[in-house]
């Protein structure tokens, strides 16, 4: 099953027919929302809602473990994540989609980012944490339509919820960012830990703050503005990776457990978590 994790501005999936809500206990309390089922041409999709129904969760306050639990136990092998991004090129405009390759941690250490830890201990390789399967898939879909989208960047993660100084934005502008975000880690490695495909679909919104012009520089009212114009092209790319073949065996994110545990013998305390992680 394909999930959908959708960000700032994407509440709901126009297209998803058939539709039942599930609200799924976690070991790690609630998710975000109760997660949408529904169908599209056949194909099953789950829909979460990452800022919860009506937006009322900060980034450093969403529930990522249960969130990436719920999709897990429901089914989820595939997770398109869509995200509000600023961006720090000039060649990526706002408007433009993106799909990032790499993820920088910049964030403050607040968010609970493992699955493992209270008597059991996995490294996970992080190397390339997105499915490149998924990723042809939505470079393919939209280049089908028209849309204008850029591949192989990097996304910087920051705690947030101020938006940054222009220090920070030349900062990391400078030293190899291309995106900028709030809420793709640990989101994007806890997928890895669940073995689940994942991939970043970006919203540009803003040129964050580095340029010259004020006019340029990042404001809420103008990420939403350029972001809720971006709602229908997102919806339409959507809808095409829905009926996508994607070979769910074959990506390294669905053996990335794979001699990553290091205790042995596993607590037997923990062989019901693994066994979901691992499904």
């Amino acid at each position: 099953m394909l999930g959908v994790i959708g960000g700032t501005g994407l509440y709901k999936m126009e297209a998803l027919q058939s539709i039942q809500k599930k609200l799924v206990e976690t070991p790690f309390g609630k998710p975000s929302a109760e997660i949408v089922l529904g169908d599209y041409e056949g194909n099953k999709i789950a829909f979460l809602p990452r800022h919860g129904n009506h937006h009322e969760l900060l980034p450093s306050e969403i529930n990522y473990r249960a969130n990436v639990w719920a999709l897990k136990s429901l089914g989820v092998k595939r997770i398109v994540s869509v995200s509000a991004v600023g961006s720090l090129q000039a060649e990526i405009r706002p408007g433009e989609l993106a799909i990032p390759s790499q993820y920088v941690d910049w964030t403050s250490g607040r968010r609970a980012s493992t699955f493992f830890g209270d008597g059991i201990v996995a490294h996970i390789s992080s190397a390339e944490p997105t499915c490149s399967s998924l990723t042809q898939v939505i470079l393919e879909s939209a280049r089908a339509l028209k849309i204008p989208i850029h591949s192989g960047k990097t996304y910087v993660c920051v705690e947030g919820p101020r938006l940054g100084t222009r220090a920070e934005s030349f900062f990391l502008k400078n030293n190899g960012g291309h995106l900028v975000g709030m809420t793709n880690v640990p989101e994007v490695f806890l997928c890895r830990e669940a073995q689940i495909s994942y991939c970043t679909l970006a919203v540009v919104t803003d040129y964050d703050c580095w340029m010259e012009d004020p006019e340029q520089h990042v404001s809420v009212d103008k990420v939403m503005a350029l972001y809720m114009k971006s709602i229908d092209t997102v919806q339409s790319l959507l809808k095409r990776v829905f009926v996508a073949k994607v070979d769910e065996d074959s990506p390294s994110s669905r053996r990335a457990l794979e001699g990553a545990i290091v205790t042995h013998p596993i607590p037997e305390s923990k062989m019901a978590m693994i066994r979901v992680l691992k499904s």
